[in-house]
Order: structure tokens, then C-alpha cells, then sequence
């Protein structure tokens, strides 16, 4: 399982961390803060020690050799990690790294007799790194903290008591007991109780949700007033706790383009440094008859201006805080290459029933004949639909009471057309223009959008029920935001008839839809789009489905409804919005946008001080000390701004 926190760069720079404490301290929840802070004591320890004995080398009334022996301990106690890397390194086979830089360097001061810039090298180093380590550290932590989902343990009830257990023990169909102010540690289906939960660390939302017996609840929200009992219905593993979990500490392994770019660009510019440094300090010397000791030391003077920190550094930093600013808004990014292709969206392909629509029917209109009012028009289709579990009969019966409902006697459910009932003493039927046709009732062809429900009584015709897939709050909201941030176009796919599409879309402003589509065709038509968009430019797919799996994984990036979607779907996802609300996504783009913005901020400022710095260096105008204060400098400054992606 891949980690999630600040300290697994997947690059070749590593910080000086020993390998063995970390794989101790980082187990990946992520588990290693009392790593890190031990990490930070050590490091502070050894910088207080170097400084001291710096000092006591420089103005001691001492003689040269002990001045020299206290130099050398001053170097040790703050560049060891950095030679033990660079040594293992070496043996690995990794050897033009920045630890190699930073140990040549100040190795070779020290061998041309400049003491106080080899240890001051160092020193600087090893703050900067120390500052660089806590500013990760605060941007992992924002992440641990919104994904602290994981309950310690599961009540469950063994022969009439309460156990508790690891919640990985609970099988699905055991009862949970969750008190008030406990996390509910498996999915499941509430049994007894009544209570409100905190659902901010799963979907950013402040709100808290009332939930009451019968509704299904998902894992990691918190119990708030009163103690509710839980059917599980999923294994921890399955679980949506364990499924966040996973995608979060999968996320920081997944990298960006710009930053596989650093990575390729450090491999080929460090070795091409050092043999520029090589050549430096060989060339004037031999043919021009330059001084040794000075040529020398503006060849290190190369080597340590050429580390790469900075950049190696702040862009993982920048795509990690832009993750972590997204999942505090309840939108989870499984990669930073995902969160990059975001910010270059030029299409956005949206599924309708589920994602722009509730994905359930709803009565948009009802239209009565023959001296029948609305709402009796409406109880007489209920009360014919009253043993039909069809989503259209749900719908008509959510209207009323089950004691409001006429007497049934009898129905007969023809399948394609609708119900033929006895409701109070009347032959009643309820279905579309075929049962109509069938039973020969004349009816005014329906010129309203949607699906209509006919009513007849006794062979004469009642009227018509419209009933329509409501568009989710905030879908409107969300296309129009969309359209701000550049996006140049929003299509809509959706396996429903071309009525139903042609309403919905008309309703959400959306002017561009195909409907009537299997899922190979929606693959099909997004293989089509995909060659409508620009080079650099990215189609993302928004959907919540089992059918919409495979056009989400064909996508540039695949946005999953969280909350509601299928596993299917959200595991087929690169992104995943966890409370289902559409008016997340422009938000993750505008996340992204500035991610990529500050990323691109932070190479062209490091290679521009770098390339100034490097030519001062060899012209003998900078001293080694202050080109490493200029490198420490300009990465501190660019990881402050990477944390500024909040």
C-alpha cells in the first residue's frame, strides 16, 4: 500500500531520514508522528551541537590542530546523515544525488582549507532541511487529520451483551451499538434509533445529517446525540472508511507529469553539473595556468549551487498541499497526475440520472380532465399503484399516508404498459399511451417533457400525471461555474429516451446531450470527444453508475459520485467528490488550477536564482557559504509558497 505522508517523495532525492526509522515510524495510516517529532529533537540536537562546536573552533584560544579537530566534529554532528546517504547511495548505484553534491562539496572546502564555508555548507543545510521537513510534516498532517476515520474498535452484541472488537472482526449482519460522539466504524442499515451525524471529515460539509431507522449510514461519520444500533452491511475491508483510507495513502504515489519531469530533468542535470564542476576545475589550471586552490573551490562552488532541492522539493509539495486542500472539501484525488490533468479540463462529459439528476422520478406536473381536480386525479393513480414496488408507483405514493389511500381489491400489473386496478369499487387504469391504446380510451397526446401517467376511470379518461427526473441541487449551479472557469465544453450522456434527455438538459442548460446509450456507447461517444479536445487539454467524465465504470477509466480523469455512486464506479475513479454534490468539481479544477500555477511559480523562480547564483559562483563573486544560503533560501521560500495552496 502506497503512503500518503510528506517524507515518501517517490524520487530519487531523499531526505536524510534513516531508511530504518522510517520504515518503523511510517506504517502508513500514515502511523509515524511520533517518528517525525523524534526526528525533529535529533536534528535540532545535532544543529545546537554543530553550531557550538563551530563557534568553540572559531573563537576559542585553542591551537590550530584542536581549532581543526572542532571543525571536523562541528561537520560531523551536522552533515552525518548526509554522508551516511551519500555512501549508500554511492553503493547502490545512485551516486549523483544531492547528498553527493552537498558531502563533495563540503569535503572538498575542508581539503582546500576553507573550514568555516565546509561546515557552514552543512550547517545551513541541514536548517533548511530541518524547515523544509516541518513544512511537509504540517502538509501531510492536514490530510491524517481529515482522514482520522478509522474507529479503534467495534460494539457489537454477542448473547444479549456488548463486545467490543477490532472493527476488521465484524462480519456483515452483526448489530453495532454506536453512542453518542463514537465513530460508526462499518457501513450499514440504522435498526434502532434516531440521531444526527458529523459527516465534514467524508464529505467537507458542515451540516450535520439526521438519520432515523431503516436509512443506510456510512462509516467514519460521527454519532452525535443519541445512541443509534447498525446492521452492518459490508466488511471493513469494503468499507467506505477502508476504501478513503486506501486512496489517500495511494494518492502521493501517483505523480504529476511536471513532477516526473523534475525527477528526469535532476537525473540528467546533476551528472552534467558535475561534469561541468570536473571540467572547471581541471581546464584553467591546465591551459591557462590558473591557480589550483581557486579553480577548485569554484568547482565546488558549482556543485553546491547545483543541487536540485529546491525543485525536487516544492513541486511534489505543491501537488501533495493541493491534494490535501482538495480532501478538506470533500474531494478525494487519487494521484497528483490526476489533480495536473484536472487543472487542463477542456471537456466535461456528465452522466444525468445519479449525477445532474436525483435518479429518481418525481411528479412535475399533473394535469386533470373531465371535472377531476389535481389532487384526487393524483390519489386515484396512487391508490391503483398501491401494491406496485415500480419507481413511477413509489414516487406517486410518497404524496400520501398508507391510511389516506383508497380501498384496493384488486390489480393486475401488465408489464410495458402499467396497472389495471379495482380501487374503491372502479376500474382504474394507470399507465402509458399502449395501455390507453389497448383498452381504447381516447386521449390528448401529452405535450409536455418527460414521462406521462394516464388515468382512466370506468373507460373514461381522467387525465395525466408528469413525472420527471429532478435535477440535483446545485447541478445548475455547478455547469455554470464550469463555464467561468474555461471549460469550452459540457456534454451530457445518459442511457434514458430522448424525451427525458431532451427536458433535462433543457432544464440544466446544457446544450449539447445524446441520449438512449448503452454503455459501449457512451465509450464510443467519449472516444469521439476525445478527439475534439486540444493536445495539452483534458476530457474529464463525471458519473455515478456500475454502467459508467468503463467511460470512467476511458476518460482523461474519471470524477465518481462518492456518497451514492456504485463501488464500481468510484473505484473505476480518479477523483471521487464523497457527498455527491456537482458544485465540488469547479471547485477541484480551481484547486488544481493553482496547484499548477504555484508549481510552475516555483521552477521558473528556482532556475532563475539558480542560474544567477551559478554564474556569480564562477566568477569567483559568491563565497560557498553564501550559494548555499542562496539554494537553502530560495527552497524555503518556494515550499512556503507550494503551503500557500490551502
Amino acid at each position: 500500500m502506497g503512503c500518503s505522508c510528506g517524507h515518501c517523495h517517490d524520487h530519487d532525492h531523499e531526505h536524510h531520514h534513516e531508511e530504518e526509522n522510517h520504515e518503523n515510524s511510517c506504517g502508513c495510516g500514515c502511523g509515524h508522528e511520533h517518528g517525525e517529532a523524534q526526528e525533529g529533537k535529533e536534528m535540532l540536537i545535532r544543529l545546537a551541537i554543530g553550531a557550538a562546536l563551530l563557534l568553540a573552533g572559531l573563537f576559542l584560544p585553542v591551537g590550530k590542530w584542536v581549532s581543526l579537530g572542532l571543525m571536523l566534529l562541528s561537520l560531523l554532528a551536522a552533515g552525518l546523515p548526509v554522508f551516511k546517504k551519500a555512501f549508500r547511495n554511492l553503493i547502490r548505484g545512485h551516486m549523483l544525488d544531492e547528498m553527493f553534491l552537498m558531502a563533495a562539496a563540503s569535503i572538498g572546502a575542508f581539503c582546500i582549507g576553507e573550514y568555516f564555508e565546509g561546515v557552514m555548507v552543512m550547517l545551513l543545510y541541514t536548517i533548511g532541511e530541518y524547515f523544509q521537513d516541518r513544512a511537509v510534516d504540517k502538509s501531510r498532517k492536514s490530510i491524517v487529520d481529515a482522514m482520522d476515520l478509522r474507529p479503534e474498535t467495534a460494539r457489537i452484541e454477542k448473547g444479549g451483551e456488548w463486545t467490543e472488537i477490532s472493527p476488521d472482526e465484524v462480519q456483515p449482519g452483526d448489530i453495532l451499538l454506536v453512542r453518542p460522539g463514537e465513530k460508526i466504524p462499518l457501513d450499514g442499515i440504522v435498526v434502532e434509533g434516531e440521531s444526527t451525524l458529523d459527516t465534514v471529515a467524508l464529505t467537507g460539509e458542515s451540516m450535520p445529517r439526521e438519520i432515523r431507522t431503516g436509512e443506510h449510514v456510512i462509516s467514519g461519520c460521527l454519532n452525535m446525540q443519541k445512541a443509534l444500533k447498525i446492521r452492518a452491511t459490508e466488511t471493513y475491508e469494503n468499507s467506505t472508511v477502508a476504501r478513503i483510507l486506501e486512496l489517500a495513502e495511494n494518492a502521493a504515489s501517483r505523480k504529476a507529469r511536471s513532477d516526473l519531469l523534475i525527477t528526469r530533468f535532476a537525473r540528467i542535470y546533476t551528472p552534467a553539473v558535475v561534469l561541468l564542476a570536473l571540467l572547471c576545475a581541471v581546464i584553467p589550471p591546465v591551459f591557462f595556468g590558473g591557480s589550483w586552490q581557486e579553480w577548485i573551490h569554484t568547482a565546488l562552488t558549482f556543485l553546491v549551487i547545483s543541487c536540485p532541492c529546491a525543485l525536487v522539493i516544492s513541486v511534489p509539495l505543491t501537488f501533495f498541499s493541493g491534494i490535501g486542500a482538495c480532501s478538506r472539501r470533500g474531494i478525494l484525488v487519487k494521484g497528483a497526475n490526476f489533480l495536473e490533468a484536472l487543472a487542463q479540463t477542456e471537456i466535461a462529459v456528465f452522466d444525468k440520472t445519479g449525477t445532474l439528476t436525483e435518479g429518481k422520478f418525481s411528479v412535475t406536473g399533473i394535469y386533470p380532465q373531465n371535472n377531476m381536480d389535481e389532487n384526487a386525479l393524483l390519489l386515484l393513480a396512487a391508490s391503483a399503484e398501491g401494491w406496485s414496488n415500480h419507481p413511477i408507483a413509489q414516487s406517486l405514493r410518497e404524496k400520501f399516508t398508507p391510511d389516506m389511500l383508497l380501498p384496493l381489491t384488486e390489480a393486475e400489473e401488465i408489464p410495458g404498459h402499467g396497472v389495471i386496478a379495482r380501487v374503491d369499487g372502479k376500474r382504474i387504469l394507470a399507465g402509458n399511451e399502449k395501455l390507453m391504446d389497448r383498452e381504447t380510451i381516447a386521449l390528448e397526446k401529452a405535450a409536455h417533457p418527460g414521462t406521462c401517467l394516464h388515468i382512466a376511470q370506468d373507460g373514461k379518461y381522467m387525465g395525466c400525471i408528469l413525472l420527471g427526473d429532478l435535477p440535483k441541487a446545485g447541478a445548475g449551479e455547478a455547469l455554470e461555474e464550469l463555464k467561468k472557469t474555461g471549460v469550452k465544453q459540457i456534454v451530457m450522456l445518459t442511457g434514458d429516451g430522448e424525451n427525458a434527455a431532451r427536458a433535462a438538459a433543457a432544464q440544466l442548460g446544457v446544450s449539447r446531450y445524446h441520449a438512449g446509450l448503452l454503455p459501449d456507447g457512451k465509450v464510443n461517444r467519449l472516444e469521439a470527444l476525445l478527439k475534439e479536445k486540444s493536445e495539452k487539454g483534458a476530457l474529464i467524465f463525471i458519473g455515478d453508475g456500475v454502467n459508467d465504470a468503463p467511460v470512467l477509466s476511458r476518460a482523461d480523469v474519471g470524477v465518481a459520485m462518492g456518497a451514492l455512486g456504485s463501488d464500481a464506479a468510484i473505484e473505476a475513479a480518479d477523483v471521487v467528490l464523497m457527498d455527491d454534490d456537482p458544485r465540488k468539481l469547479p471547485r477541484a479544477i480551481a484547486i488544481a488550477r493553482k496547484t499548477r500555477l504555484i508549481v510552475w511559480q516555483n521552477i521558473l523562480f528556482s532556475l532563475g536564482v539558480k542560474g544567477v547564483v551559478m554564474i556569480l559562483g564562477f566568477f569567483q563573486l559568491v563565497p560557498l557559504w553564501l550559494a548555499v544560503f542562496a539554494d537553502v533560501g530560495v527552497c524555503f521560500l518556494a515550499i512556503l509558497n507550494a503551503l500557500r495552496n490551502r
